[in-house]
């Protein structure tokens, strides 16, 4: 499968095994080659470090990172404009984000703390704490999901943020680190793969990446100076669309996955 040495090469970050993509993954488990269709794009903000990307009721929310600089905002999509903006702690480094219910959880990088934040007026109304780093979050209807950078993704129980479970993310028998920014979607969990354009398609039961996701060549060369790497994945499920932007991006873009086949990439 070409698609597959790609991905080797795409996503070869440094020699811990579960770093690296496997070259032999069971050929009854070889995911689906999906490409992104895009349907609109709109401004983003080129200063936000995004880190956590969220779409409720026709907003998306948004964590930010980088100390001194982190923020939960709320963002009108089709023009970009932040509505409500929340300064973090400096000492704090936004990360992923979630909503359960009537609150926004965002993590912190190094911190070992997870913000509690009530949705409608964006106040911090509590705080969890967790061991170790804190990259995606989603919340899958019974669990929220959460990565740290490895191949491992954790469900945590919503109220108390408790483990309940956790698993290893595998693409044939080998597993897939560098898990970044997440989105739980019908029962399956997305996940960045960071420094790359690639997203994968988990199943939370067995850890198996069911799709690779291309997304390179959303943001033109010119576009592309000076940014950093793709994260943000946000689901609108009314319309099934999704929201990809990336670490001080220009553009936010609507998109569906489709077939990478050339009849229907829409590319």
């Amino acid at each position: 499968m070409v698609l597959i040495a790609a991905v080797i090469a795409a996503v070869w970050l440094s020699n811990s095994p579960e770093s690296a993509v496997p070259q032999n993954p069971e050929p009854s488990l070889e995911p689906r080659s999906l490409v992104v269709e895009v349907l609109d794009s709109m401004p983003h903000d080129p200063e936000a470090y995004t880190q956590g990307l969220l779409w409720d009721e026709g907003f998306i929310y948004e964590s930010t990172g980088h100390y001194g600089q982190s923020t939960l905002r709320r963002i009108e999509p089709s023009t970009g404009e932040v509505l409500e903006s929340r300064a973090l702690d400096p000492n704090l480094f936004g990360e992923g984000l979630a909503r359960v219910d009537s609150r926004l959880i965002q993590l912190t990088w190094k911190e070992e703390t997870a913000l509690v934040w009530d949705r409608k007026d964006m106040r911090e109304v509590g705080r969890h704490s967790y061991t170790g780093q804190g990259w995606g979050l989603c919340f899958d209807g019974n669990h929220l999901v959460m990565s740290d950078g490895t191949s491992r993704l954790r469900f945590r129980d919503p109220e108390t943020f408790e483990i309940r479970r956790e698993i290893e993310v595998l693409l044939g028998d080998g597993a897939v680190g560098r898990l970044n920014e997440l989105e739980c979607v019908e029962g399956w969990v997305y996940a960045n793969v960071y420094t790359t354009h690639w997203i994968v398609q988990i199943d939370p039961q067995t850890g198996h990446v069911r799709s690779l996701i291309d997304a390179s060549g959303l943001l033109s060369p010119q576009e592309s100076a000076g940014v950093d790497v793709l994260n943000g994945i946000a689901y609108d499920a009314e319309n099934q669309v999704f929201y990809l932007t990336g670490k001080l991006w220009p553009k936010m873009f609507a998109v569906r996955f489709v077939s990478a086949g050339p009849a229907s990439s829409g590319r």
